[in-house]
């Protein structure tokens, strides 16, 4: 007070400087002169000298550029003008008052010289800005709003004054005030807006360019700025296009670079440390201190490697992180002192003497600091979003770069799989820590405040909620020790499902042959069904620990209130102590929950950190390794000296002592055994291999061609250019020149057709030459070929050595290594190297071999009597011709082997998953279709169809329970405000036994309601997924064989595993959260109406404006979703195809183009991500906003209406009020989260719709009589055509094959040979016509009836896993002893009977632990079991030898001598002892009659015959 005396001045009415009764015990509350004079004047004035050195150290770091003069500018420095001038003309008047005279106290000139000064500064901080492009200034509208709050108090307490006493006693202070005030307001409003953007700045030339840069300071706060993406994604679906590109802080290009040089940096220390370590143990070593010293260097190595990677992301995002800690930090002091004060309130509420005002100053203050927490809660999220998304760039940018120079050994400790794991599963886990982190230290600390307030209140009553924790700890574990349980049987069964649902679409042709379908369904339902039985436990578990965890704060309360009120009856609860103690606990409840989640995160971060930290540390090339040279001194192109190789450092040399020239422009072969050291001899001149000794130098710019193709999913021209400019007339003559002419006109679109990923929709032959087309195209002077005519048939491979790599080829006149296998080429290359163990055996030209007589000439001879061995009397099917001509329709050559991927994939609508989204297929040529995305919301039918499926009596029930859950939880907190109204005589409460005992019953039956109507949602979800499989499972098994050729394996895949999985848990979890936020907010609602039924006057128009915003949210947030989902699989099949071809890449030397390529499809997906998490903080502040207007809205009428309303009353309204933020939040959450996954029924019940073949069975039919005695087959002008839009199959086939008769039916490939059975076995319905078998017409028969009488062995022999008794007898209708004769039969009986467990000996999927030769065998037992009238028999083409051949031809014959057997033939002589001979062409009858006749007409029959040398 004495210095406020001194500064002040013993003015009269001046009271010093604080005064109570002035200020706080009034209705007319004022402050004193003095303290308006000082203090508050000087508020602002500390605020801004405080931020001024650190704000003007950030502003020199950060120029983006200088702005120009604009008005506004202008604006503010001519009212901040006129503002000093008014200060300091203040200052004069008082000086000149003293001198005439008049006594002033220092405080009047002090202060205005104090606010002058401070403008002066604001306006040079205002230019500084300028220069520095800063367009919207947070440091100094803080500055201006205090300094206006500052103004109004002062202009207030001016007003009271003229009022009191008129204007004229000191009229020109009055007026300067006037005149500040209204200056400061436009101060105000100017800097709340924008300035110009800075001049010569690139991102402004950008139109589309992100709005947060040049919005105001108001509009970053609460991302407003967001709001137009959010109206444009209602209006219209959104695309890449519509959102900003990727902030140049953000973009890979800068962040990647910044990890490159942090990553090195830290890494090299590290390994400098390691190295002066290990320098000195080996000093020590000699004195004999070693054993300690060693332990510690493996200590350290665990650390060490992710110790540099940790530093590295620390120095870069450190600061912004612990900047975002202390908006965290800020943003806790806000949440503890709303507690304190709800607790002034309600005394305020119970105190009727004090001034009313006082209740509107705590409800403003409380709104105020609940908005500032927003603020500060959501800005913390916002800046651990950025970070994670830079994080994630970070590191997809250092993985990326680590697989181009990853070491070979590396490359085996590492597969595609891990590292694509790195980049998803291991970075999120990175992104989840940041946000997670501060709960592991600020989750304890809150937990600590919340028991010392609870302490203040209640006492040692408080402690007793230690006891609750410790009694709820160990039922929450074992809880979830047990669920985890359930889940891992779940899971166990859902891969069985899985690998078993695989298992049936790979083979689903061989099942539908045989007519299992329904076999199979069952084995697949009776999966399921234990998979959903422990699904049903596990959610009854989780309903369980939810229901403890919900309960938890009202068992604290309880246990709090009944010790504290039953301990000593003069301990009363009064309205103060209940409902602060509530909202205490509240805040204590999720910090609670907060905390192991934290520490879960952490713990996961760390293995992923140094899972990431060991892949980044693996070995990488040397550089220096490959002798790249581009002089011209040496002669020849290659030269190794003395060269040894090996694959890494620890394992043996590969090569040794390897001596080579090859000069410029020569052809060298390389030949030798396999494993003799070939393709590594290659990989050593690309530099891929270690050199251990020896020099190596290559001239020029090389080629290479690996013998396993490397095909990007890229157009094909794409594939051939692989970067290079287009030039038409070379590109052609490339193309000519590797025979993809005829390939290219097959193709869709030409050359613009698109090839899939690793070229699954070509042929192998068609992969190995695109792989050499690029090479040719790219000119390079040295061509290393490795083996690149093995996957072409003998003439295409004749064509290319001629056309290519021969004496008149392209490449004549480069240097050119080709490893080969091919002998009958080796004539005529220049220079032979035989390779013999990795060493070079002999080396020189053809004829120079040979007169040697040496080791070569033995290689030749072993591979020619190889080579008349395998019979190579054949002419191999062309592969151009052959292939290509069964890309149109389905595969005509194989017809049971399930070649249906490759078969019509060229032709194919539909696509591999993993272009999920890409838009609508621009031109016929592009393979892949995306699977349909949705638009916009989903549509209500879908809902409709998934609570259709639940059950509606399930539905209204589940409704019913969460309302009554929901009644009693209101019951109980309007019980407790009853309680704490009592009334107190003599210190005590009336009836605490009573209002305990209630209060108890109450939270326990509200704590059942909530687990049954938790436990009702989730068996709903689990009934409705059991349905909805059922429908998909019958759905798919009852579509013909044209839907699985079109649809790929892996959308069905998808829909079985990925999309049931979201129905499974996903979607019931996600609907009992809204349906319990949703009953929740009702209640909050009810609660305030109850008590102060005026407030509904504001809860409508802002349940309105929640309604709008949850709209726009999940409309934008729904599609920015399903975008990003898209953008994520293109990076990580990039990862993968890179990986897989790196050594081809870094033979072109192309490492940057694909760097360039990997930044811009990680930029694209964070270009998605960014506004995603936008999206997020732009709902959060507004509804977060509204939930506080809701707080104020029930704090101001309580306020109003505080004569009639007691403490419990506005306690229990206030406390509930205070919840709705979180649930407003929460609601819209879970909302969105059904909408994304709710498609997943829809997907789930696509296949309702398409066609279905004709029933597997008809009733009545064939119940009584026996049906296929004799086998007699007739043929009626019968046409078939496998889809509507292609050309006929078979064109008016019209034919008669006796009963018991044996055909042979032959053709060239694409004849109709398979198609012939196809039409058989009505795997594809006839275009016109009809087939009788024994006088019935097929088509009237059930397809089950028709195929369990026919019998095929199909050309692949395919086993299911499972027994082997479940493999030969499916449908279980024979005995053992039936099964043991046939295997007898088929000389199995001494193998089976070896078996460990015989008949029910577990086959692998595939059959993969039998030979091919047994699984050919077991394939035949089954048609033994059947006795078929009719046998199919695809011709096996499988690898058995000969004597198994026979074998089985002898068996067939002995066996089904009663049956009709129709044998397909691919090679002529399986066909000579049949009865009659069918010969087909382009699906006509070309001849039919027996050997004899054919031979004499010397018609095409015999033509084929002299094909295959027979004639």
């Amino acid at each position: 007070m004495a210095a406020g005396g001194a500064l002040c001045g013993a003015r009269e009415g001046s009271a010093g400087l604080w005064n109570w009764n002035q200020t706080w015990y009034t209705n007319t509350p004022r402050f004193t002169w003095c303290f308006e004079s000082t203090v508050i004047a000087w508020i602002p004035c500390a605020y801004l000298w405080i931020c001024f050195p650190f704000y003007y150290l950030y502003l020199r770091h950060k120029n983006k550029g200088y702005i120009r003069m604009s008005h506004i500018f202008k604006t503010k420095l001519v009212l901040g003008f006129i503002l000093v001038i008014l200060c300091f003309s203040n200052v004069f008047f008082a000086l000149w008052e003293i001198s005439q005279g008049i006594p002033r106290a220092p405080a009047f000139f002090i202060s205005p010289a104090m606010v002058g000064i401070t403008m002066i500064l604001a306006m040079f901080l205002t230019q500084a800005e300028r220069t520095m492009g800063i367009q919207s200034s947070g440091i100094l509208l803080i500055y201006w709003l205090l300094s206006f709050l500052a103004a109004v108090v002062m202009f207030s307490s001016k007003v009271q004054h003229a009022l009191e006493r008129g204007f004229l006693e000191d009229h020109f202070r009055h007026i300067t005030t006037y005149l500040y005030a209204s200056l400061v307001l436009g101060e105000l409003v100017l800097f709340c807006l924008v300035d110009h953007p800075p001049f010569f700045s690139k991102a402004v030339n950008n139109p589309n360019r992100c709005p947060e840069a040049s919005s105001s300071f108001l509009s970053k706060i609460t991302y407003w700025w967001f709001s137009g993406l959010v109206w444009k994604g209602c209006q219209q679906s959104l695309g890449v296009d519509d959102l900003w590109p990727v902030r140049n802080e953000d973009s890979s290009e800068e962040i990647v670079a910044w990890a490159e040089r942090e990553w090195k940096k830290y890494h090299s220390r590290t390994q400098q440390k390691m190295e002066s370590a290990t320098f000195k143990k080996s000093q020590k070593c000699e004195t004999g201190i070693v054993e300690a010293e060693e332990t510690e260097v493996l200590l350290q190595s665990e650390h060490s490697q992710s110790g540099p990677l940790l530093k590295a992301f620390w120095s870069m995002f450190g600061t912004y992180f612990l900047l975002s800690t202390v908006c965290l930090v800020i943003c806790d002091i806000f949440l503890f002192s709303i507690p304190k004060l709800l607790s002034l309130f309600l005394e305020f509420i119970e105190d009727q003497e004090a001034p009313s005002w006082h209740g509107y100053f705590y409800a403003f203050t409380m709104f105020l600091l609940a908005c500032l927490q927003t603020l500060f809660e959501q800005r913390y999220m916002y800046m651990c979003l950025v970070l994670g998304l830079r994080l994630k760039t970070a590191v997809t940018g250092l993985v990326y770069r680590k697989i181009l120079v990853m070491s070979n050994a590396s490359r085996k400790a590492a597969t595609v799989g891990e590292v694509v794991n790195l980049v998803s599963v291991d970075v999120q886990k990175l992104m989840d820590l940041i946000i997670y982190f501060n709960g592991t230290w600020l989750a304890p600390i809150r937990i600590i405040i919340c028991f010392v307030f609870l302490w203040q209140l209640l006492g040692p009553s408080a402690l007793t909620s230690i006891a609750v924790f410790l009694f709820l700890l160990p039922l929450n574990f074992v809880i979830t020790k047990k669920r985890s349980q359930f889940q891992e049987i779940q899971m166990k069964h859902k891969d069985e499902r899985a690998k078993l649902t695989n298992a049936i679409l790979s083979d689903i042709k061989v099942i539908k042959l045989y007519g299992w379908e329904k076999t199979f369904m069952e084995k697949v339902l009776g999966i399921r069904k234990q998979e959903l039985q422990a699904l049903k436990r596990s959610q009854i578990l989780f309903s369980a620990s939810l229901a403890s965890f919900h309960s938890s704060t009202f068992l604290i309360a309880f246990v709090m209130f009944a010790v504290y009120t039953l301990v000593d009856n003069k301990h009363i609860l009064d309205a103060q102590k209940a409902f602060v103690c509530l909202t205490l606990i509240n805040i204590l409840n999720t910090a609670h929950s907060f905390l192991p989640l934290s520490i879960n995160a952490a713990v996961q971060a760390k293995v992923s950190l140094n899972r990431l930290a060991a892949f980044l540390n693996l070995e990488e090339l040397n550089p220096e390794s490959s002798g790249r040279n581009t002089s011209d001194c040496v002669q020849a192109s290659i030269t190794i000296r003395n060269g040894t190789f090996c694959w890494s450092k620890e394992t043996s040399p590969c090569l040794r002592r390897i001596d080579l020239t090859v000069p410029q422009g020569s052809l060298l072969a390389i030949v030798g055994q396999v494993g003799a050291g070939k393709s590594s001899l290659l990989s050593a001149l690309l530099g891929e291999l270690e050199k251990t000794d020896g020099c190596m130098t290559m001239k020029g710019t090389a080629a290479y061609v690996p013998q396993q193709a490397w095909i990007q999913n890229a157009s094909v021209e794409d594939n051939i250019l692989f970067g290079k400019e287009m030039d038409e007339t070379w590109f052609n003559r490339v193309i000519d020149a590797c025979a993809l002419q005829p390939d290219l006109q097959t193709f869709p679109a030409g050359q613009k057709s698109e090839i899939g990923e690793k070229g699954i929709n070509i042929s192998g032959g068609q992969k190995q030459r695109v792989n050499l087309a690029r090479a040719v195209y790219q000119k390079a002077s040295i061509y290393l070929l490795d083996d690149p005519l093995s996957a072409v048939d003998a003439h295409v491979g004749q064509h290319i050595f001629e056309h290519v790599l021969g004496r008149n080829g392209l490449l004549k006149d480069k240097t050119r290594v080709l490893v080969t296998h091919t002998i009958n080429i080796l004539p005529q290359v220049d220079n032979i190297v035989l390779l013999v163990d990795g060493t070079i055996s002999e080396i020189g030209s053809y004829q120079e071999l040979l007169q040697r007589n040496g080791a070569f000439a033995e290689f030749l001879h072993s591979h020619i009597t190889a080579e008349e061995k395998a019979g190579a009397g054949f002419p191999a099917i062309g592969d151009t011709k052959g292939t290509i001509s069964s890309r149109n329709g389905p595969s005509q050559e194989k017809l049971f082997s399930d070649n249906s991927v490759k078969s019509s994939a060229m032709g194919r609508e539909t696509i591999p998953v993993s272009q999920d989204c890409t838009t609508a297929a621009a031109t016929k040529g592009i393979l892949t279709k995306g699977e349909r995305t949705q638009h916009g919301r989903v549509n209500t039918s879908i809902y409709a169809a998934y609570l259709k499926v639940t059950g509606l009596p399930l539905c209204v029930y589940i409704i019913l329970l969460f309302m009554c859950q929901q009644a009693v939880s209101f019951s109980r907190g309007y019980w407790l405000s009853i309680w704490t109204d009592d009334p107190v005589h003599n210190g005590t409460q009336q009836h605490t036994e009573l209002r305990v005992g209630v209060f108890g019953a109450l939270g326990v039956i509200q704590a059942l309601g909530r687990f049954t109507s938790t436990a009702a949602v989730l068996l709903g979800g689990v009934l409705a997924s059991h349905k909805l499989f059922l429908q998909l499972l019958r759905n798919v098994a009852r579509s013909p064989m044209v839907f699985f050729e079109q649809t790929p394996i892996g959308n069905l895949l998808n829909r079985f595993s990925r999309e049931m999985d979201a129905i499974d848990s996903v979607i019931p979890d996600k609907l009992k959260s809204f349906l319990g936020f949703l009953f929740n907010l009702l209640e909050i609602y009810l609660v305030i109406i109850v008590a102060t039924p005026r407030a509904a006057m504001a809860i409508v128009p802002l349940t309105l404006l929640y309604a709008a915003f949850q709209h726009f949210y999940v409309i934008t947030s729904c599609q920015l979703r399903r975008i990003e989902a898209a953008s994520r699989s293109p990076i990580y099949s990039h990862i993968s195809e890179t990986f897989q071809g790196s050594s081809v890449i870094r033979a072109y030397k192309d490492q940057e183009r694909f760097i360039l390529k990997s930044n811009f499809l990680v930029d694209e997906n964070q270009r998605i991500c960014f506004p995603g998490a936008v999206a997020d903080r732009w709902l959060a502040t507004n509804l977060e906003f509204l939930g506080n207007g809701i707080v104020l809205f029930a704090a101001l009428f309580a306020a109003m209406g505080r004569t009639h309303l007691s403490p419990g009353t506005a306690g229990f309204s206030i406390s509930y009020a205070l919840q709705i933020t979180g649930v407003l939040n929460w609601m819209v959450r879970s909302w969105t989260e059904i909408e994304n996954n709710i498609v997943s029924v829809e997907r789930v019940r696509e296949y309702l719709r398409t066609p279905k073949e004709a029933p597997w069975t008809l009733n009545g039919k064939l119940q009584d009589q026996v049906w296929l005695t004799e086998g007699r087959i007739e043929f009626r002008n019968y046409s078939l055509r496998y889809r509507p839009n292609l050309e006929l199959a078979l064109k008016h086939v019209n034919l008669t094959i006796n009963g018991q008769e044996k055909i042979g039916i032959t053709g060239r490939t694409g004849a109709g040979k398979s198609t012939l059975a196809v039409g058989l076995l009505r795997l594809v319905e006839a275009a016109e016509g009809a087939i009788l078998i024994d006088g019935l017409d097929i088509a009237q028969l059930g397809l089950h009836d028709l195929r369990n009488k026919i019998t095929v062995i199909p050309q692949d022999p395919v086993l299911f896993s499972g027994s082997l008794r479940m493999n030969l007898d499916p449908l279980n209708r024979y005995t053992d002893a039936d099964i043991w004769t046939a295997l007898e039969l088929t000389q199995l009986k001494n193998f089976v009977a070896d078996l460990p467990d015989q008949l029910e000996y577990k086959c692998t999927d595939q059959g993969e632990n039998l030979s091919t030769g047994q699984k050919q065998l077991v394939c035949l037992a089954r048609a033994l079991l059947q006795k078929a009238k009719i046998l199919i028999l695809d011709e096996a083409t499988a690898a058995v030898d000969l004597e198994t051949d026979l074998q089985i031809q002898s068996t067939l014959r002995a066996q089904f001598k009663d049956s009709t057997v129709l044998t397909i033939a691919h090679r002529i002589n399986t066909v000579m002892d049949c009865d009659r001979i069918l010969v087909l062409e382009n699906g006509r009858i070309a001849e039919f009659d027996t050997l004899e006749h054919l031979i004499a007409q010397k018609g095409l029959f015999y033509r084929l015959m002299e094909e295959s040398g027979l004639a």
